[in-house]
């Protein structure tokens, strides 16, 4: 996942487990040329809603381990990365990640949408959850939508 790699790089660079927030925007748009400034805080906010980064009083952390990312020579992220998944693409990365197949996976969540009559947030994960897969970070957040259509 380039936004993994994105984030890791950073930290990679400097040796560090935590970086202030101004540094992870200098690391990416200055030293790397990846991105404006702009567009590494915006990196910095996708990451933290991805669970990626913690942030703590202008600090930054991963909450895994940079050292074991691979930063390939010549990489450049996407821009992409700067956009936030959906709890659906959230859970069938997932799924995916597991070893599914993308096209069943998307097949199964739509028939489960259909037969309960739910978001297709709410779909994915109970599917992801019955295949097993690790989904309370996306269900925490398809309940968030939820409870924000009921506003």
């Amino acid at each position: 996942m380039s936004l993994r790699v994105a984030v890791a790089a950073p930290f990679r660079q400097r040796g560090t487990d935590s970086l202030a927030e101004s540094e992870f925007v200098v690391a990416l748009s200055l030293d790397r040329d990846w991105f404006s400034p702009d567009q590494a805080k915006r990196l910095v906010d996708v990451a933290a809603g991805e669970g990626l980064l913690e942030r703590d009083d202008g600090e930054l952390s991963p909450t895994f381990d940079p050292s074991g990312v691979e930063v390939p020579d010549g990489f450049v992220p996407d821009d992409d990365v700067l956009r936030e998944r959906s709890t659906f693409e959230r859970v069938l990365d997932a799924l995916v990640d597991a070893g599914a197949q993308k096209h069943e996976a998307v097949a199964g969540i739509n028939d489960l949408q259909q037969r309960l009559g739910v978001t297709v947030s709410a779909a994915a994960v109970v599917y992801g959850r019955r295949e097993g897969v690790d989904v309370a970070d996306a269900a925490s957040k398809a309940m968030t939508e939820l409870e924000g259509e009921d506003a």
